[in-house]
């Protein structure tokens, strides 16, 4: 038993430390090497060949888990291991002799197409696809195949710093390394291979480029045959059919490559103007990546059959990089989901940002009308209170119970909304974009300022929003109770139900969990809005409803216009009022349905509920402790929910625009310090300093705080990095790096990091 006890803890040690830890004494390399060059043998299976050259590899780049070097020093012990390998063959011509021939006869047997044509390609042709084999990837274990040479590429590079090391690698030490893996056969064969992998990439990308989801996008209009896609397999054909080093053809197809590639950026452009498709962003992003990968085999083709040449040397050496790189961007499950949906979460976060503009309370005008809208809502949501206590005494099934709490949400926010009422903890997840928005465009001080005047005007609307909800929620509960008891005798609740309403809002207890539960909630309504918002106008459907024969033939062309105008305008509002009462109506069906005690709490809805319960308890309520305990949760859930909603919100708005991180920890610093220096500014408008001369030049926009009443922030360390670092830069833009912008030129619409394909 103590035996296989042992051999247990043997094995868990290899399987954690893997291959490496036989290369634990760094100092020695002489045995180590020995025993492992004299290992192989041509006669060998190519299995057992292949396995070889991984331990090589491994050898070579064995770096221990904990070290006093850093990463520079480690790049230079490679380099030094694989000039002492070189070396050590140079002394040992007999081992040489063996080493060559099992190398040069492992290449010969491979197949080099997959490794230049899809190594670290996405070349599935759909989203969901590609997803599916990247995970199965994750899971399942790679076999090596003599057919496929990536197999044994990606094996023996499974690390992504190890193009780092392998790119320090001076051209020397290319061309030794060269000359003891291959010969003018293997050149040759390898070189036919390119020509193989180029023609299959230029064919994949005039499919995808004059299929109609493309060409439909392509501005000017043209012709097919005019396309520049049909015109690269042309010029294509013809260079691979001539000579590698013809720099008239050479020329020709790299500018064509180019231009597809700019095909691209309008497309992009396109798609931020009109909508977004995953599916189409995907095909685009794997275009891109192809045509990088053409641009690279190019310029090798042209300088493989003189590869001992420095510049041939060099060229393989970026190709052999950029392979190792790609293979491992590509395997990213993350990184896929992250570049396929960036461009859609920004365009969610660009239409709230619109939609939620009219949400903020710049003024005091805007205050106190913010604050009726909400009474508005209040009132509303009186009787989505009133008509939910009247769902619960039903008994209905958990299904159907659901069902019809989410209609009466549903219809009871249109109505909201129909009558231009606001309902609290609702605008966080639309005003949120919109001081993201605002941080894209932060690079002074001075914009710092503005920025917290935009912020504390944002948590103002909140805070009247909120106010305004629960003034006019309690009193109308209340004047509805009255008015039931007096009419019929009855109180709404029983006192057994009243009690049990106001534990369930109690401070101590699952309310605060609830509360951030619903924040959650209104962020993820927020998100069906943008959907269905950008869903519409890719589907074009004011243009389908305004032109429906019969539509127009019942309504008239110019009231068709009009209806498929409004429509439009209100289809996002519509969606999210729906999906917010469907989320909050069957979240806690579906709760109980997996066995999960899990409940919402909204705080217009919660502080109706406990104006109820108050009431049919009577006065003596007011003296209980779990009277107060609900007041106090009651609070904790109005703070919940905004800041819950408002942080995801803020959060996605960040990450679509690709704010640094370094800005938004100015920010946030920035706000928590003003808060505890003027915490009224968040939650009441400001008064107006009578009598203030206002400077000549000033750019002081209407309804925004004077920047010299805003708290100062210039002794804040992160502040002070941000002001001397905004003298030596532009403005960021850093909210649409990455991304097309309508304003911007074709050539910056695709930018670096939505093509991340390419930056690797």
């Amino acid at each position: 038993m103590k035996f296989l006890f042992l051999k247990m803890m043997v094995m868990w040690r290899r399987l954690r430390n893997g291959a490496q830890a036989r290369y634990a004494d760094h100092n020695d390399y002489a045995p180590q090497l020995e025993k492992l060059l004299r290992r192989v043998s041509p006669d060998l299976s190519w299995y057992e060949r292949a396995n070889w050259m991984i331990d090589l590899a491994e050898w070579v780049r064995h770096q221990p888990k904990v070290s006093l070097l850093d990463k520079e020093a480690w790049n230079q012990v490679k380099r030094q291991r694989l000039e002492f390998m070189l070396s050590w063959l140079d002394l040992h011509r007999d081992v040489r002799r063996t080493v060559q021939i099992a190398l040069q006869k492992t290449l010969r047997e491979s197949s080099g197409h997959e490794l230049f044509s899809a190594t670290g390609l996405p070349h599935e042709p759909a989203f969901f696809a590609e997803l599916s084999e990247r995970i199965a990837r994750m899971i399942l274990p790679r076999h090596l195949s003599p057919t496929d040479l990536s197999s044994l590429f990606t094996a023996m590079f499974p690390r992504a710093d190890d193009a780092e090391w392998l790119l320090e690698l001076d051209n020397e030490v290319l061309g030794r390394l060269w000359k003891l893996a291959a010969d003018d056969g293997i050149s040759h064969m390898y070189w036919q291979q390119i020509e193989e992998a180029i023609t299959y990439l230029t064919t994949t990308v005039v499919a995808d480029g004059i299929s109609p989801a493309f060409r439909q996008r392509l501005e000017p209009k043209m012709p097919l045959r005019a396309t520049p896609f049909m015109s690269l397999r042309r010029e294509m054909e013809a260079y691979l059919q001539g000579p590698p080093h013809n720099e008239g053809a050479v020329r020709s197809v790299r500018m064509l490559v180019a231009v597809c590639r700019a095909q691209t950026d309008r497309i992009y452009e396109h798609l931020d103007e009109y909508g977004v498709s995953v599916s189409l962003v995907y095909r685009l992003e794997r275009m891109r990546a192809q045509l990088k990968r053409i641009a690279r085999l190019l310029d090798l083709r042209a300088a493989l059959p003189g590869i001992a040449a420095e510049t041939g040397a060099g060229r393989v050496q970026l190709l052999l990089t950029d392979l190792i790189s790609a293979h491992h961007n590509r395997s990213s499950v993350r990184g896929l989901v992250r570049r396929s949906f960036a461009l859609l979460a920004r365009k969610m976060v660009e239409r709230n940002a619109d939609h939620g503009e009219h949400y903020i309370a710049r003024d005091g005008a805007s205050y106190r009308a913010m604050l009726k809208a909400a009474m508005y809502g209040g009132v509303i949501t009186a009787g989505t209170v009133l008509a939910k206590v009247a769902l619960a005494r039903l008994g209905m099934a958990h299904f159907f119970e659901g069902m019809l709490a989410s209609l009466n949400f549903a219809i009871s926010f249109l109505l909201i909304a129909a009558v231009g009422g606001v309902l609290a903890t609702k605008q966080p997840a639309v005003t949120a974009p919109a001081l993201a928005s605002k941080m894209g465009e932060l690079n002074t001080v001075e914009g710092l300022r503005s920025l917290l005047g935009e912020a504390a005007m944002l948590l103002r609307s909140q805070a009247a929003a909120i106010f305004g909800n629960v003034m006019a929620v309690v009193p109308t509960m209340l004047a509805l109770a009255a008015l039931g008891w007096y009419a019929f005798g009855a109180q709404m609740m029983t006192p057994e139900k009243a009690h049990a309403a106001l534990k369930s809002l109690s401070l101590i207890g699952p309310t605060p969990f609830y509360a951030a539960l619903t924040g959650v909630l209104l962020w993820l309504s927020s998100l069906a809005a943008g959907l269905a918002d950008n869903w519409f106008a890719l589907r074009r459907i004011r243009e389908s409803v305004a032109h429906q024969r019969r539509l127009v033939h019942v309504l008239g062309p110019l009231r068709a216009e009009r209806w498929a105008a409004w429509l439009e305008r209100n289809v996002s509002l519509i969606v999210g009022n729906v999906s917010l009462g469907v989320l909050l109506g069957m979240t806690p069906v579906l709760a109980v349905f997996f066995g999960l005690p899990l409940d919402v709490r909204h705080v217009t809805l919660a502080s109706g509920t406990a104006a109820a319960a108050a009431f049919s308890l009577g006065w003596p309520a007011l003296s209980t402790p779990e009277f107060w305990l609900a007041t106090g949760g009651i609070l904790m859930t109005g703070v919940l929910n905004v800041s819950i909603a408002f942080t995801c919100a803020l959060t996605l708005a960040l990450r679509a625009r690709d704010v640094p991180a370094r800005v938004r920890r100015i920010v946030f610093r920035a706000v928590l310090r003003r808060f505890s220096t003027a915490p009224a500014a968040f939650f009441f408008p400001e008064r107006k300093k009578a009598g203030k001369p206002v400077a000549a030049g000033s750019t002081r926009v209407a309804g925004m705080p004077d920047p010299d009443s805003v708290d100062d922030v210039d002794d804040d360390e992160d502040v002070q990095e941000h002001h001397r670092s905004a003298g030596s830069r532009r403005p960021s833009s850093s909210g649409t790096q990455g991304r097309p912008d309508k304003h911007q030129k074709p050539s910056k619409a695709g930018g670096e990091r939505q093509h991340e394909y390419e930056d690797s």
